[in-house]
Order: C-alpha cells, then sequence, then structure tokens
C-alpha cells in the first residue's frame, strides 16, 4: 500500500479539489473503516475455513461461476498494472526529456517515443513477474521500507518549499487548478469513503481470505493498519503536497508522477516512482496470471503471466487510464466486492436458516444460478448507473456497500426458493 498507486492518488484529492482539512481527517476515518472491515468482516471467516478466496467460491458457486469471476478478475488486475506501467514509465522518461503527455480521450496514446518506453518498461516487469512469486515477493521485500521513507521526504521537501519565499497554501493550488480546469468538489465524505472502500475489493470482496488464512490469531486482522495509515494515509498526503509544490514553483498541474518526484529530490524521486510502479504492477500482473490459469487449468502459469503482462502493458501505453485512478478503484470494487456478501451469507447464515452451505459441493453443480444471479444483477444494475448517471460516473464507490448488499440479499432468497425446489 506504499506503493505506484500512490504517486497517482495523492495528487489526484489535490487535483479534484479537496481541501487539506477534509483530508486529513477524512482519509483518517476512511482508513480506520478499512482496518476495522478487514478485522471483523475477513479475518474469522479466513480463519474458520482456512480457504483461498477462490476455492471457497468454487464450493459455493461451482468451478465454471469461479471460471467467469476469474476472468473479470484478471482484467482488471491487468488494468491496475497497466497504470502502474504508466506511473514507472513516466519517471524513466524524465531523464530523455519524454514528456507524459496525458490525452483527453480515455484510451488515446501518448507520444511515440513515451509509448515506446511504456512497451520496454511493461516487458520487463512481465518478465520479473513470470519468474514466480519469490522473486516478486524478494523484490518488494527490499524495496517497501525504503520507499516510505522516500515518501516522507517527498512531503517534507514539498512543505518546505510552499513556505519558502512567499508562502502557498494548499488552497492556493487548489485555486490555481480550477481556475484552469473548472470548478470541482471532492468533500469529506467523499474522502471517507473512498479511504474506506478503494480496496472493497480485497475487504468487501473477500480476495484477502488468501492471505488472512493462515493467520495463528485474530488480532492478525489489525495488520492491515500499517499498509493504511502509511500508505493510504502519510503516502497519499505527501504525494498530494507534491503537486501543490509543483504549482507553486513551477504553474503546472499536471500530475506527472516522475516530474513530480524529480523536482521534489531528484535521481532518489526517480529511482522511487520507477521502482514504487514496479513493485505494484509486479503482484498484480501474477496474480492477473493465476486469475487466467484458473480458466485454463491445464495452461503454464508462465505462459498466462506473460499474457497477463502483454494485456496490462498494451493498457499502460494509454497514459489517461492512470489518471482514472480514483474511478477506477470504485469501479473494481463495485465489480468484485458483492461476490464478498455470498461467502458471508453462506458463512454465517446459511446454516442459521435450514440452508445448505457450500451448495455448488455438495450437490455436484458448476455453475449455482443463485450466485451468478445475485451478483450478475447488482453489478449489472451499478454498471448501468457508472454509466448513464453523472454522480456515479465520476464516484463509482458509491455503489460498492449498496451492490454488495443487494447480492447478499438476492443470493439468500434464490437460495431459500432453489433448494427448496431441490
Amino acid at each position: 500500500h506504499t506503493a505506484g498507486t500512490e504517486f497517482m492518488i495523492g495528487p489526484l484529492f489535490l487535483a479534484a479539489g479537496a481541501s487539506i482539512q477534509d483530508l486529513i481527517i477524512g482519509l483518517l476515518l476512511g482508513n480506520l473503516l478499512a482496518t476495522l472491515t478487514w478485522r471483523f468482516l475477513v479475518t474469522p471467516i479466513a480463519m474458520r475455513k482456512r480457504l483461498t478466496l477462490y476455492y471457497q467460491l468454487e464450493r459455493i458457486a461451482g468451478g465454471g461461476a469461479v471460471k467467469l469471476y476469474n476472468f473479470v478478475n484478471g482484467i482488471l488486475f491487468c488494468f491496475l498494472a497497466g497504470a502502474m506501467v504508466t506511473v514507472s514509465a513516466s519517471a524513466v522518461g524524465v531523464p530523455f526529456n519524454v514528456a507524459f503527455e496525458v490525452p483527453e480521450a480515455t484510451f488515446g496514446l501518448g507520444s511515440p517515443q513515451f509509448t515506446l518506453i511504456v512497451l520496454i518498461v511493461g516487458a520487463i516487469i512481465a518478465a520479473i513477474a513470470c519468474k514466480g512469486y519469490e522473486m516478486v515477493a524478494r523484490v518488494a521485500n527490499i524495496a517497501a521500507p525504503w520507499m516510505i521513507v522516500v515518501f516522507a521526504a517527498c512531503g517534507l521537501v514539498s512543505y518546505a518549499q510552499m513556505k519558502s519565499g512567499t508562502p502557498f497554501t494548499w488552497d492556493d493550488a487548489v485555486r490555481f487548478i480550477q481556475d484552469k480546469n473548472g470548478v470541482q468538489e471532492f468533500g469529506f465524505w467523499k474522502i471517507v469513503i473512498f479511504g474506506w472502500l478503494c480496496n472493497g475489493a480485497m475487504h468487501f470482496g473477500m480476495a484477502d481470505l488468501s492471505i488472512f488464512r493462515f493467520a495463528r490469531d485474530k488480532s492478525s486482522g489489525w495488520a492491515p493498519a500499517i499498509g493504511m495509515f502509511l500508505g493510504h494515509y502519510v503516502a497519499w498526503i505527501c504525494a498530494a503536497l507534491l503537486l501543490a509544490a509543483q504549482i507553486k514553483l513551477h504553474q503546472d498541474p499536471t500530475a506527472n508522477p516522475g516530474m513530480l518526484a524529480w523536482r521534489a529530490i531528484g535521481w532518489t524521486g526517480i529511482v522511487c516512482v520507477i521502482i514504487a510502479g514496479w513493485t505494484t504492477a509486479n503482484p498484480t500482473i501474477y496474480r492477473a496470471g493465476l486469475a487466467f490459469q484458473g480458466i485454463f487449468p491445464g495452461s503454464k502459469r508462465v505462459v498466462m503471466t506473460l499474457v497477463a503482462g502483454i494485456v496490462a502493458t498494451l493498457a499502460g501505453a494509454f497514459p489517461n487510464l492512470s489518471g482514472q485512478l480514483l474511478n477506477f478503484v470504485g469501479l473494481y470494487g463495485t465489480v468484485l466486492g458483492p461476490m464478498g456478501a455470498v461467502i458471508f451469507v453462506d458463512f454465517w447464515l446459511m446454516k442459521k436458516l435450514g440452508l445448505r452451505e457450500e451448495y455448488a459441493s455438495a450437490s455436484g453443480t458448476a455453475f449455482h444460478p443463485a450466485v451468478l444471479i445475485a451478483w450478475l444483477l447488482p453489478v449489472g444494475f451499478g454498471l448501468f448507473l457508472v454509466f448513464t448517471n453523472k454522480t456515479f460516473g465520476d464516484f463509482p464507490a458509491y455503489l460498492v456497500i449498496p451492490c454488495w448488499v443487494a447480492c447478499g440479499l438476492l443470493y439468500l432468497i434464490l437460495s431459500k426458493l432453489t433448494q427448496k425446489k431441490a
């Protein structure tokens, strides 16, 4: 959680018009809610079942349904990894004077030189991911502590730059951006919801069952607080200060991660942005490869990881995608989060209501229709709202919890109907 996404998301808060007071307090509350969700929603189920998300879903929904989930999961992972390839490429381009130009179109290409850098960076990241989890973990373990220090340095240097000479405040930076791009609003409750639900697929969606199944004590459920408050609090605010300082010194509101870090701390910043994007994209491509391998069980992990790397690199060639991270993570939680409600209902309520838990495993079916309908209906309606309603289109995270609740209720109702007939 102290990685490449922080270099993009932090400045986007400032660009969206968030006040510094709302950011400090809103993220404090949002990250606390996220930590509580991991502790009390995910950890008890993980410790009782000791199963990965995918195997638990297979027992509830059936192997065929899990393949569909894996496909959606893998594609979304690829787009997230692609945004991180863009982040690393933005830093590689700085010494070569290659501009990070963001076209207006979501799927518009940058300059030919930048696209070439993206392809090279993506190929290297994919090759490392193909080496396997041990290599990915080794890189992350070495880089993570150092990156936390660099983020803190970025924040301190940027704050000093804002205060030197003629004082320049956060509000001055917001006004500068809004004079150029028009007035936007990103208030306190939006910040709280984003801080809580940007990882909705991991906690509400139960993806982190795969990690917490190894927990020896329920207190392990508090562990995400480290990532939340170092990454999604300190790092986001420090990265946002980079943009505020850049606006004061260069009158430039562009959220270019490489240039932001370069202007604050020089070569250390460049190296940090490259590694930060790399350490996010690496495990994400690896996860996407595993998801694709779940669709084709006879395939080799290396081949599927390479496929994921190619898709991620192609996504990284579109710079505007990385600028949509505030929206993307909300969309990600809206699509994948509701499956966690199925697991929650199956674990806590089915036996109490006289229904059979893990129905697909007990009945031998590959597609449990109650799960598919309960997942696809709320998600389909949610996506309809995202693409047709400006409020939800601008902030899909609003839909994570409503879709989660609707999915759980539908699964319960449909299970009662189908199991009675069975």
